[in-house]
């Protein structure tokens, strides 16, 4: 039987309509936004700088099945490189020691395996060097995270030094030169606020990343090093500054932001800044601060980014990532090399072990291996080709592949929380043969998000394993609906987007 054109299908039961526009006045649905896409149009290149990198809570944690399952789970649907997480020097990894005498004595047993697993599974480690071992610290304070990580200087700087001496050697006596310098070696976390205690913190933290960079460079200079490291984007200017005045070596710059850090954090302005352009005025602060420095060409590494520092179920755990992702992808475009999502699984214990499935963690993934809708608004992503078609619209990317097909996102963005309402978006398409079959993918409330079945179940803190076999099922990425194109030379395809949607359409 042959199947309905695009233009005439309604589905309004999906939350995706496709239909035609004189239904509109009727289902009282706002005018439509018109979006021309001209596939023949000359593109800009689009690398998948959002997918490649990922953190996670701390480095023990990644020794579980549970976290491989899920970084497994992870890579399956995405471009994934690298792996982020806090704590090689923690004292649960056991690196660091002393005899009798004071004298340190190093035990790589744990790191090994950490970083055979990683690899073993096809990532690269992305190597967040921190915290500081018990014995190696000036002081035993520690950060009020659940595992208790010190945060304070070195007792003894030289000795410091050491530590990444030998830490650095061994990797390349273990996994070779050739393979280790493709890793990235990051000074500390976030040394602006409560993670580094110091004082003064900036100028005690550029005298660890002096340190630090020049031991890992003396080991081998093939190695890449490099900071901050900051929350709230901070320092980038000064940092490269330091390095530059003192002829310190720095291979790309690394700073976090979230989208809802205050202006008052990121930028010292009284701004009302919507949590949906946060993260892009973020990235344009730091991209232009490296344009102007004595380094334009440094490498921007945003090795943290989300929509929320605090854990919030309407954002993280809730469809209303995949429009938020979509935008933040659709601005920040151009302006860095790499962003890396705090987290990409939910197997996480900076507030304690998670009582629950949804909590507003920050994992793509929630506890149990149960993928959220920000996990398959990630797949659709994915699916964006590497060119960029230019569009005059806040609320769609179009890409072109090297096979000349189009991989269309398109979304409804509303803060979360709020209830919003239906939108439509009519896609004009040039330059795309009559006749052609397009797919439709959506995740939204109903569709390839699990939160809906979840509290529909009353919540449990703690499913049942058929309960979480339901759950499984409701976060499964739905299939694509595939459809004919219909419209002569130009064809159209609307969308009705329900709030929180996001949309993946491709044409061949």
């Amino acid at each position: 039987m042959r199947k309905p054109s695009c233009l005439l299908l309604s589905l309004a039961v999906s939350g995706l309509m496709l239909t035609p526009v004189s239904a509109f006045s009727e289902i009282g649905a706002a005018p439509a936004e018109v979006v021309e896409v001209n596939a023949s149009a000359p593109t800009t290149p689009f690398p998948h700088f959002w997918e490649h990198m990922f953190g996670s809570c701390r480095a023990t944690l990644s020794l579980r099945e549970s976290y491989r399952n899920d970084l497994r789970k992870t890579k399956s649907i995405v471009d994934a490189r690298y792996v982020r997480f806090h704590g090689i020097f923690d004292d649960d990894v056991a690196v660091y020691d002393e005899d009798k005498d004071g004298k340190p004595a190093y035990n790589f047993t744990y790191v090994d395996q950490i970083y055979d697993g990683l690899l073993a599974n096809g990532i690269r480690p992305y190597v967040e060097l921190s915290f500081m071992p018990k014995k190696l610290a000036s002081t035993p304070t520690e950060f009020p995270f659940w595992y208790k990580p010190i945060v304070t200087p070195p007792k003894d700087w030289s000795q410091w030094g050491d530590l990444i001496s030998a830490f650095s050697k061994h990797l390349i006596d273990r996994y070779g030169i050739d393979e280790v310098s493709k890793w990235y070696f990051e000074v500390w976390n976030e040394p602006n606020i409560g993670f580094w205690l110091g004082e003064p913190k900036e100028s005690t933290y550029y005298q660890l990343y002096d340190v630090t960079a020049q031991a890992i460079k003396k080991v081998n200079p093939r190695l890449r090093v490099g900071g901050p490291s900051t929350a709230q984007a901070a320092w980038i200017d000064r940092f490269i500054a330091h390095c530059s005045n003192n002829h310190v070596p720095v291979d790309f710059v690394s700073t976090h932001v979230y989208a809802n850090d205050t202006s008052k954090d990121v930028f010292g302005t009284d701004e009302n800044i919507p949590r949906r352009d946060m993260v892009a005025r973020a990235v344009k602060k730091v991209h232009d601060q490296v344009n102007a420095s004595a380094m334009p060409n440094l490498p921007i590494v945003w090795s943290e980014f989300n929509a929320s520092f605090f854990n919030e179920v309407p954002v993280t755990d809730s469809p209303f990532m995949g429009p938020w992702l979509a935008n933040t992808v659709r601005q920040c475009d151009g302006l860095t090399n790499e962003m890396s999502l705090w987290t990409f699984s939910d197997v996480f214990e900076e507030g304690g072990v998670p009582d629950k499935p949804f909590y507003g963690g920050f994992g793509l993934i929630a506890t149990g291996s149960i993928p959220k809708a920000a996990f398959n608004a990630m797949a659709l992503l994915h699916q964006l080709g590497n060119e960029r078609l230019p569009l005059q619209s806040t609320s769609a990317l179009a890409t072109r592949a090297p096979d000349g097909s189009l991989a269309i996102a398109a979304w409804n963005y509303v803060p979360p929380g709020e209830t919003g309402a239906p939108k439509q978006i009519k896609l004009h398409l040039s330059g795309v043969k009559p006749q052609q079959n397009c797919t439709v993918q959506i995740v939204d409330a109903q569709h390839g998000s699990p939160l809906a079945k979840w509290e529909a179940m009353g919540k449990p803190n703690f499913p049942t394993r058929e309960q979480q076999k339901e759950l499984l099922a409701a976060g499964t990425l739905p299939l694509p609906q595939t459809q004919e194109l219909s419209g002569g030379d130009s064809p159209t395809l609307t969308l009705v987007l329900q709030p929180h949607s996001l949309a993946l359409v491709r044409v061949k």
